[in-house]
């Protein structure tokens, strides 16, 4: 007897959660994934679009960071920035530099934050330390100076190929972590 009801209520519980799953499967069916455009608004709705964009952050004397665009589209009301064909230089307090290359990116320009993507080919990011990180996103914080990512990367530099899921990057000290599913192989010389 009381195996029969055990049955029937995980039998019941199995359903719902079924039911669960499918609704979930369904709603996220139209969920934009992350390679995708990440600039969808018209032209139409800009306040302003400006040609060589040109926008740079600094501190004190020492220009921290600047993004150049072909194009920007602004819009003031949301504080922020739809830019096209972009290069993001960031500067280290020795006069060294790097520089990546995206086809598109967003800048919050009251946080400073700024998100960079490619559509078909990674965004490249040579270190001073000799390595380089492939990934299709890239994502800026400001305050934390950090660079962030939950898409695949892979970093390659001193004999090692690295490949995950996720990155956490630190700027200043060149502290770089691949978060989840890491892979770790010798690279041919």
């Amino acid at each position: 007897m009381w195996e029969r009801i055990t049955r029937r209520i995980l039998l019941t519980v199995s359903i719902l959660l079924a039911t669960f799953l499918g609704y979930l499967v369904v709603k996220n069916a139209d969920s934009v994934p992350s390679s995708q455009s990440i600039a969808p608004e018209s032209i139409e709705q800009a306040d302003a679009k400006i040609l060589e964009f040109i926008f740079t952050q600094s501190k004190g004397d020492a220009v921290q960071w600047q993004v150049q665009a072909k194009q920007a589209r602004m819009f003031e009301h949301d504080k922020r920035a739809l830019l096209q064909d972009v290069a993001l230089t960031f500067y280290g307090t020795g006069g060294d530099k790097v520089t990546v290359h995206g086809d598109e990116g967003t800048l919050d320009t009251a946080t400073k934050n700024f998100r960079l993507a490619n559509r078909d080919t990674p965004i490249v990011v040579e270190t001073r330390s000799g390595y380089t990180i492939y990934t299709n996103h890239l994502v800026w914080t400001d305050n934390a100076r950090e660079i962030r990512t939950a898409d695949p990367v892979r970093m390659v530099g001193h004999g090692l190929e690295v490949r995950g899921q996720g990155l956490l990057g630190r700027m200043e000290s060149e502290e770089f972590e691949v978060l989840q599913d890491v892979h770790v192989d010798l690279a041919s010389s």
